[in-house]
């Protein structure tokens, strides 16, 4: 049986690393940050866990790190528009003019009649990507629920082949027991000198096989 490195990457290991690494690329933080957060968790240092993600891991999620990187867009665009609505209602609620509040009012109810194409331009192309990524993201979902499948599917197997593996071992020693049981029987029996003669001798090979010796 091969031998198993301490410091080898498992399967679930990579998962953790790659389900890390995409969380931080969706909430706009680095895989810096991620290689961190995933070498406290598997006590390994953040340069190995980069070097995993670059070097094996990442060949196999580059869809999924295509969505991750539109999410982070869509994210911060909401974000900035959230900051320059609230920076607008802030600027206009402190104004201490009537006068002034409404004739900044009228421009920007003006401005934003002036700029209705531009928006609904906007909003027709934010609805084509949103249906996209919500493509992708759902075929990335059923790529999961496979992958899970599998993995279920890989310990089932494992566990029938512990188990054949002990039935062998079993069959082995029991098949041991009589080559021995049948030995000591051979030798409790007494035979004259030329009966000894025409009966074959038999002996135990390192196999645990009979061999007749020739006389």
């Amino acid at each position: 049986m091969a031998k198993v490195r301490q410091d080898a990457w498992s399967h679930e290991d990579d998962l953790l690393l790659a389900e890390t690494v995409l969380r931080h690329i969706r909430e706009g933080s680095t895989q810096l940050n991620a290689f961190e957060e995933v070498g406290d968790q598997l006590n390994r240092t953040s340069a190995a866990c980069g070097f995993r993600w670059n070097a094996e891991v990442r060949q196999n999620y580059d869809q999924a790190v295509a969505i991750a990187k539109r999410q982070r867009k869509q994210n911060k665009r909401e974000q900035l528009r959230q900051h320059k609505t609230n920076q607008t209602t802030t600027s206009l609620f402190k104004e201490e003019n009537n006068e002034q509040l409404e004739k900044q009012l009228y421009n920007h109810s003006k401005q934003e009649t002036l700029d209705l194409n531009a928006v609904i331009h906007y909003l027709v192309g934010l609805k084509k990507q949103t249906e996209q990524s919500n493509k992708q993201v759902i075929a990335y979902s059923d790529l999961e629920q496979k992958h899970q499948a599998l993995l279920t599917e890989n310990k089932q197997l494992k566990q029938e082949v512990a188990s054949l593996q002990k039935q062998l071992e079993t069959v082995q020693e029991d098949y041991q027991t009589f080559l021995k049981i049948m030995d000591r029987a051979r030798k409790m029996v007494v035979f004259s000198d030329e009966d000894e003669k025409k009966l074959p001798t038999f002996i135990m090979d390192k196999n645990g096989n009979l061999e007749q010796v020739a006389r």
